[in-house]
């Protein structure tokens, strides 16, 4: 339905695309839901299941092909399983929709992309930074996508804007592991990824972190900026330091977007404890 919130991501850290903060800020969380259509868990569950065999597949040709390790599908099932079942819980914020539409099965397929790149963390092969390039570049332009997909189609939902965004901050944790893991960058390059999870958990301390963002430029300009950085990094031909000073400028960019946003949180914090109640009293 057009008037479901954006399937935009939305957070202080990572805004691509439009994007209203509120349809998160808002979510319930799982344990304060009410129990989702079985039609829609179904569904869900379908889509899910059709991935993890694409996935598989996927996975045990890379295995062949670059010689990887026999736990290479292993570790890469867990990832995809593990992020599907979390993503799950926050399934009752697509209704009225009864279907997962195909916004969220191309971020399915994207997060599917992302188990990819968790499984080549721990293989010991060089020649896996070409394909780890190729998987996360085709998750990239995929992110596009979807959120057309949503738009055009009126899938648009709370859901959708959180499995997004959980998606991208998850592939970017796991790029900057293999990042840090081929000697591209020294170990501060896991701060970039886990940045996301680090605003969690200042929201899950503090309350002042759990209010609404407005939209804003820089944030989106710095988002697609973290991304590339990222994937400079992450090219076979850029060699250190040349990859780690890429790596680094996407980290500082980072850090500028978040200070920010926590800053203006943090004021309007503030304000709020500075506003009296016998000031709104009548007079």
């Amino acid at each position: 339905m057009r008037n479901q919130p954006p399937r935009a991501r939305s957070n202080a850290l990572f805004e691509c695309d439009s994007i209203d903060r509120s349809t998160l800020q808002t979510m319930p969380s799982p344990t304060h839901r009410a129990a989702t259509p079985a039609p829609l868990v179904r569904r869900a569950a379908m889509g899910a299941l059709a991935v993890a065999v694409a996935v598989m597949l996927v996975a045990q040709g890379l295995s062949q092909t670059l010689g990887l390790s026999a736990a290479f599908a292993v570790k890469t099932m867990l990832v995809f399983l593990l992020a599907a079942l979390w993503l799950s819980t926050y399934l009752p914020g697509h209704l009225p929709h009864v279907r997962l539409g195909p916004a969220n099965l191309v971020t399915l397929a994207r997060l599917g992309l992302a188990a990819l790149l968790g499984g080549f963390v721990g293989e010991a092969q060089a020649d896996i930074a070409w394909p780890a390039v190729g998987i996360a570049s085709l998750a990239l332009v995929l992110d596009g996508v979807d959120g057309w997909l949503a738009r055009r189609g009126g899938w648009e939902s709370a859901f959708g804007a959180r499995f997004d965004m959980e998606t991208d901050a998850l592939l970017l944790l796991l790029m900057t592991c293999l990042i840090w893991q081929l000697g591209k960058a020294g170990p501060w390059v896991l701060l970039s990824g886990a940045m996301r999870y680090l605003f969690l958990a200042a929201a899950a301390a503090a309350p002042s972190f759990r209010r609404p963002l407005p939209p804003s430029q820089r944030r989106k300009t710095i988002c697609v900026l973290q991304i590339l950085s990222l994937m400079v990094a992450l090219l076979p031909a850029v060699p250190p330091p040349w990859s780690g000073a890429a790596a680094a400028a996407g980290l500082v960019l980072l850090c500028y977007s978040f200070g920010a946003d926590s800053a203006w949180l943090l004021s309007q914090s503030s304000h709020k404890r500075e506003e009296s109640p016998i000031d709104d009293m009548p007079r």
